[in-house]
């Protein structure tokens, strides 16, 4: 196995401070050469069986991007209306997508009943299917970092109704919107954290 050096373990450790959940961003292209690196990070993802259960869709359409749009704001003014008081209103200013800007945008799906890795792994855990595409998406996530890049994931969206939108086979079930592009502006504290909504918190890590 390849012996990594302080420098270079000091550098991961920057990558994964500076990694935010970026929901400002430049509308500036993203070149290709960049996505197809972003691509080669989630090839290696680990992922159970080795199935590599993680399905993403380019979304480019501008209609397929209103209608994502519409699908958010709808399911935001129901999250919204479950608040009350200040909560209410704090939440009311929160920025929670970067539809409106980013200039790539992913969906991505997890295969359900993939048959590569021929059930290995998964027959008492069924949700590793799942982690291994949210690993995948983190894989994703800290390589875009590296190349100075924002991510955003939009979880206010109904799966079912992306689903239906994007057409796909029964067995894809939705996993994460993903926006992609320049942030606005770079910050190693998470926005909710320096809003006020929920704080950082340490690990829970426990010895037994």
């Amino acid at each position: 196995m390849m012996e990594f050096n302080a420098e270079q373990a000091r550098i991961l450790a920057e990558i994964m401070l500076w990694r935010r959940d970026v929901r400002h961003f430049l509308t500036d292209p993203v070149p290709e050469a960049v996505l197809d690196r972003l691509r080669l990070a989630m090839d290696h993802a680990p992922s159970v069986g080795n199935a590599r259960p993680w399905r993403v869709i380019r979304v480019e359409s501008p209609a397929l991007r209103g209608a994502v749009r519409a699908e958010f704001t709808r399911c935001n003014q129901e999250a919204a209306a479950s608040y009350e008081g200040e909560q209410a209103g704090a939440y009311a200013k929160l920025k929670l997508a970067g539809l409106d800007a980013a200039p790539v945008q992913l969906a991505v799906f997890t295969e359900t009943d993939p048959e590569a890795g021929h059930r290995l792994g998964r027959a008492t855990m069924e949700l590793t299917l799942q982690q291994s595409t949210a690993m995948a998406i983190f894989a994703l996530w800290l390589a875009a970092r590296a190349e100075n890049l924002g991510l955003g994931a939009v979880s206010i969206l109904e799966p079912a109704v992306i689903e239906r939108l994007f057409g796909v086979p029964a067995h894809w079930e939705f996993s994460a919107y993903l926006c992609i592009g320049k942030p606005a502006f770079t910050d190693d504290t998470p926005l909710l954290h320096r809003a006020a909504w929920q704080r950082n918190e340490e690990t829970v890590w426990e010895r037994r």
